[in-house]
């Protein structure tokens, strides 16, 4: 199991008393790909710039196409970029991927406008279902510091500074600026459609 499927089903099945937002998930989502493909030298950071090594094959589909979505030329795309643009509908493609390998099982009908299945699928009883709650339990760094920054695991973020390379360090703070601002945009709406709605019932 790569980090962005054990992120996906510990988000959604251990966590599910904190439900997570799935813009926020589908950040995180790119940040544990990019900390995989780091992992795995397919890509390197200069600074915050993602500059990717010769492309090879990961043995994960969704990470094969990560890589393969990787700007090979520079300019090199920031972390941050990428984040936002790799992460656009990032949890409904896990949901799909894990639905299709039998990983999480649907109890119902899914609508195509609710990617977050808390209540309508759950985790089949199976080793890769396994070793994502033994990573969760355990509290993986890594794993606890992407949970946290999509709001599951309050404690989690402190205790990834000296236990991850560098580079994770900085995805991870990249993806808690993303959710930030991504959750400032959303206060921000919520904001202009109480005025708008002021505005109707004034008139």
């Amino acid at each position: 199991m790569t980090t962005p499927r054990d992120l996906f089903l510990v988000t959604v099945y251990d966590a599910a008393a904190r439900p997570v937002e799935q813009g926020d998930l589908s950040l995180a989502l790119a940040g544990a790909e990019l900390v995989d493909l780091i992992d795995a030298g397919a890509v390197t950071l200069d600074g915050d710039l993602m500059v990717p090594a010769p492309q090879g094959a990961t043995g994960d589909r969704l990470l094969d196409e990560a890589a393969a979505a990787l700007k090979r030329e520079a300019p090199y795309e920031s972390v941050e970029d990428w984040l936002w643009r790799r992460g656009r509908g990032l949890g409904a493609a896990y949901l799909d991927a894990l639905e299709g390998d039998g990983t999480v099982v649907a109890q119902q009908p899914r609508r195509r406008w609710l990617p977050l299945p808390t209540g309508r699928t759950e985790p089949s009883d199976s080793p890769e279902r396994a070793g994502a709650h033994e990573r969760w339990t355990s509290g993986e760094p890594v794993l606890a510091a992407l949970a946290a920054a999509v709001g599951v695991r309050d404690e989690a973020a402190k205790d990834l500074a000296g236990t991850a390379p560098d580079a994770t360090v900085t995805v991870v703070a990249a993806v808690n600026d993303a959710v930030t601002e991504l959750a400032a945009v959303r206060q921000r709406r919520e904001i202009e459609d109480a005025a708008f709605d002021n505005v109707w019932r004034g008139l």
